[in-house]
C-alpha cells in the first residue's frame, strides 16, 4: 500500500507542474496578444491635426473660444494672479533692461547696416507681442549681434546698403516677414526638430566665430574708417583695415575715445560678475558711456577733429512698413532663403537661452509655443519697420539678475524705448560711433565659450568637428558657409549612425530577467541554443536594412562556428530580435520589412526559428500589414525578451536547454 501511495504523490506533483507550465504559457500567449491586437496607430494627418490642436487648445479636450485665446495668449492665464509686488520687481528689471537695450539696439542696427532708429523699433513691437504670446518669464527680446551680422552678410550680396539703402531696407523687412512665417510654422506644426539639426556644438562654434567677425567689424567704428568691405570673412576685413590705415587718413581720437570706454565697460562687466549685488553696474554702463561720450564730443567739438558721430536719429513711433514688403520680384527666393536661415539661428539662440533660465527658475518652457510667439512677433515686426528679433543672452541675464518676475519687464522696456524715441533722440546726435562699437565689443566675450568647446572635444570628437567646422566657416568664409558646414557635419553624423546601427548580442544578467549587451556587461550569461540580438536604430529602413541583415546573419554564423568548436548539440536553434524601447526601433519601412523577411527565410533554411520581442506600435502595425507576422507565426511574437527565451527553451530540442 505504501508504494501505491508514493506513485499517487509523484503523479500529483507532475500534474501540478504541467498545470503550472500551462498557466505560464497561457499568460505568455495572453501578453503576446496585447502586442498583436494593439489598436491601429494614428496616421500622419491625425498626428498633424493633434499637434495643431495641442498648440491652439492646450487646456485639453475643451475646444472653446476661451481655451483658444488662453492657449494663444498665456498672459490671460497668469495675468489674473498678477500682484503689485511682482510689478515692482518687473518695473525695476524693465528700466534696467532699457538702459542696456537702447545703446545696444542702436549699435546692432549699425551692424545690420540699418539706420539707428530701426534697432530701437525692434526693441518695441517684438517684445510687446512676445509678452502676450511667449512662455518664458525672463527672455529679453530685441535685436542681437549674431542675427544682425547674419542679415548684413546675407543681404549685402543682393542689395548694397550704401548704394541703395531703401531697397536694402525693404529687403530686410521682407526677410523678417519670411523668418516670422517659418518660425510660426515650426511652432504650429511642431517642426522644432528642424532647429535641432543645428546642434549645441554647432551653435557654440558658430557663436564663437560670429563673435570674432563682429569684433573685427567694429574696427570700422573704432578707427573711423569711411569705406569698409562688405565681406565678413577675417582676411577681407583685415585687408580692408590695413589698406585704410595706409592709404586713408585716420583719427586717433576715435581710437582713444572708443578704447577708453571699452575698458570702462569691461571693468564694469568684471565687477558685476564678481559681485552679484552690483548686477546693475554692467547693465547701466553702456548708457553711462553713451551719455558721457556724447557730452564730451558736444563740449569739445571733437566731431570737427575727425570723430565720427551718429548724427540724425529719426524721432517718433515706428511707421508701417507693410507696403515695403517685396513679396513679388526677382529677390523673393533669396529673401525666403535668408528668412529661413535667420529663423533657425534666431530660434536656436532664443530657445537655448529661454530653457537655461527656465531650468534655473524651475518651470517648463513650451518650445513650440515660443516658436509660434516668435513667428508672430517677427511678422508683426516686419509690418512695423523692425528687423529679425530674438532672445538676447546678455540682456536676459541682466533681466534675470534685476529680479524680473514675468514678461512685464519686456513691456516696461518697450515703453521706455518709446519714450526715448519721442523725447531723447535729438540728444543722441553727437554720440560717437566708436562708443557704439565699444558697446558691441564689450558684449562679445559672452559669445565665446572656450571651456564648452574643450568639454565638447573631450566628450565627442565628431561633435567637436561640427563645432570647429562652424567656427572656421564663419571666420574664413561667411556665416552662411559656417552654418552649412555645421549642419552638414551634424547630418553626416546622423547618417553614419543610421547606416551602421549597433547590433548587440544580449545575455541574461545573473539572478535577474534583464537582458543586456554582453560586451558592456561581461557577467551576462549567454543562453545555450538561443541567440538574442538587439538592433540599436530608431528606424529600420532602406539606408540600413542591408547592413542589419548581413550583420545579423554574420552573428548567427559566428555563433554556430563557436558552438561547433566547443561542443556538439548546442547549435543555435532560435534567434530572438529585441525591438523594444531599450533599442528604440520606432519604425520600419518596406526595405526594413524585406530585410526581416529575408532574415526569416535564411534562418529557416538553417533550421533556426525567428522570434520578435516587444516590437513598437508602428513596427508591429507595419509587420501585420505586410503579412510578415503570419509568416513568422503569431506564437513567435512576445511582449518581453524574457518570455521569448522561456518559450524557446520549452520548445528547444537541445537536452541541455532546460538547465537554463
Amino acid at each position: 500500500m505504501g508504494s501505491v501511495h508514493v506513485d499517487q504523490t509523484t503523479f500529483t506533483a507532475v500534474e501540478l507542474q504541467q498545470l503550472h507550465h500551462q498557466d505560464l504559457t497561457n499568460q505568455r500567449v495572453e501578453r503576446a496578444q496585447w502586442v498583436l491586437k494593439s489598436p491601429e496607430p494614428p496616421g500622419p494627418w491625425q498626428k498633424l491635426l493633434h499637434s495643431v490642436k495641442a498648440n491652439v487648445f492646450p487646456q485639453g479636450k475643451k475646444y472653446s473660444a476661451v481655451s483658444f485665446f488662453k492657449g494663444l495668449f498665456p498672459i490671460l492665464s497668469w495675468g489674473r494672479n498678477y500682484k503689485a509686488s511682482k510689478f515692482k520687481n518687473d518695473l525695476m528689471a524693465g528700466l534696467t533692461l532699457a538702459s542696456l537695450s537702447i545703446p545696444q539696439s542702436i549699435g546692432y542696427a549699425n551692424l545690420a547696416k540699418l539706420d539707428p532708429q530701426y534697432g530701437l523699433y525692434t526693441s518695441i513691437v517684438p517684445p510687446l507681442v512676445y509678452s502676450l504670446m511667449g512662455s518664458s518669464r525672463e527672455l529679453a527680446i530685441g535685436p542681437v549681434a549674431v542675427v544682425s551680422l547674419l542679415l548684413s552678410s546675407l543681404l549685402q550680396k543682393i542689395e548694397d546698403p550704401t548704394v541703395n539703402p531703401v531697397a536694402y531696407r525693404n529687403l530686410v523687412f521682407t526677410v523678417t516677414f519670411f523668418a516670422g512665417i517659418f518660425q510660426a510654422a515650426f511652432g504650429i506644426f511642431r517642426l522644432g526638430f528642424l532647429v535641432d539639426f543645428l546642434s549645441h556644438a554647432a551653435i557654440v562654434g558658430f557663436m564663437g566665430g560670429a563673435a570674432i567677425v563682429i569684433g573685427l567689424q567694429q574696427l570700422k567704428g573704432l578707427l573711423g574708417i569711411s569705406k569698409f568691405t562688405t565681406n565678413t570673412d577675417v582676411i577681407s576685413v583685415l585687408e580692408c583695415v590695413f589698406k585704410s590705415i595706409i592709404h586713408e587718413p585716420w583719427y586717433p581720437l576715435n581710437i582713444l575715445l572708443g578704447c577708453a570706454f571699452l575698458i570702462f565697460l569691461l571693468i564694469a562687466r568684471f565687477i558685476g560678475k564678481k559681485n552679484k549685488k552690483l548686477f546693475w553696474l554692467p547693465a547701466i554702463a553702456p548708457l553711462i558711456s553713451v551719455v558721457l561720450s556724447t557730452l564730451i564730443v558736444y563740449f569739445t567739438k571733437a566731431d570737427r577733429h575727425g570723430v565720427k558721430i551718429v548724427k540724425h536719429i529719426k524721432s517718433g513711433l515706428m511707421p508701417s512698413s507693410a507696403h515695403q514688403l517685396q513679396l513679388t520680384g526677382p529677390h523673393v527666393g533669396q529673401a525666403a532663403k535668408a528668412g529661413l536661415i535667420s529663423a533657425i539661428i534666431a530660434l536656436a539662440e532664443a530657445i537655448a537661452v529661454g530653457r537655461s533660465f527656465a531650468s534655473i527658475k524651475g518651470y517648463h518652457l513650451d518650445g513650440n509655443k515660443d516658436m509660434m510667439a516668435m513667428g508672430c512677433m517677427n511678422i508683426a515686426g516686419s509690418l512695423s519697420s523692425c528687423y529679425v528679433a530674438t532672445g538676447s543672452f546678455s540682456r536676459t541675464a541682466v533681466n534675470f539678475s534685476a529680479g524680473c518676475e514675468t514678461v512685464v519687464s519686456n513691456i516696461v522696456m518697450a515703453l521706455t524705448v518709446i519714450i526715448s524715441l519721442e523725447l531723447l533722440t535729438r540728444l543722441l546726435y553727437f554720440t560717437p560711433t566708436a562708443i557704439l562699437a565699444s558697446i558691441i565689443l564689450s558684449a562679445l566675450p559672452g559669445l565665446i565659450d572656450i571651456n564648452e568647446a574643450y568639454h565638447i572635444w573631450k566628450v565627442d570628437k565628431l561633435d567637436f568637428l561640427a563645432c570647429i567646422g562652424a567656427f572656421l566657416g564663419v571666420l574664413f568664409a561667411s556665416a552662411e558657409i559656417g552654418l552649412l558646414l555645421a549642419v552638414s557635419i551634424s547630418f553626416a553624423k546622423i547618417l553614419i549612425n543610421a547606416l551602421r546601427p549597433g547590433i548587440e548580442v544580449l545575455g541574461r544578467l545573473p539572478r535577474s530577467d534583464i537582458f543586456c549587451n554582453m560586451s558592456q556587461y561581461p557577467m551576462a550569461i549567454k543562453t545555450p541554443s538561443i541567440l538574442i540580438i538587439g538592433i540599436n536604430s530608431s528606424l529600420l529602413c532602406f539606408a540600413n536594412a542591408n547592413s542589419v541583415r548581413e550583420r545579423v546573419m554574420k552573428w548567427v554564423t559566428k555563433e554556430e562556428d563557436e558552438t561547433d568548436e566547443k561542443e556538439k548539440g548546442t547549435n543555435i536553434q532560435h534567434v530572438i530580435l529585441d525591438m523594444s524601447s531599450k533599442f528604440n526601433v520606432m519604425n520600419v519601412d518596406t526595405s526594413g520589412i524585406l530585410a526581416l523577411e529575408e532574415i526569416h527565410k535564411k534562418l529557416l533554411s538553417h533550421g533556426i526559428e525567428l522570434a520578435v520581442a516587444n516590437p513598437r506600435w508602428q513596427v508591429i502595425h507595419r509587420l501585420k500589414l505586410a503579412k510578415l507576422v503570419d509568416k513568422i507565426g503569431e506564437e513567435r511574437i512576445f511582449l518581453t525578451v524574457s518570455e521569448a527565451v522561456d518559450a524557446c527553451l520549452m520548445n528547444s530540442k537541445g537536452a541541455g536547454a532546460s538547465s537554463c
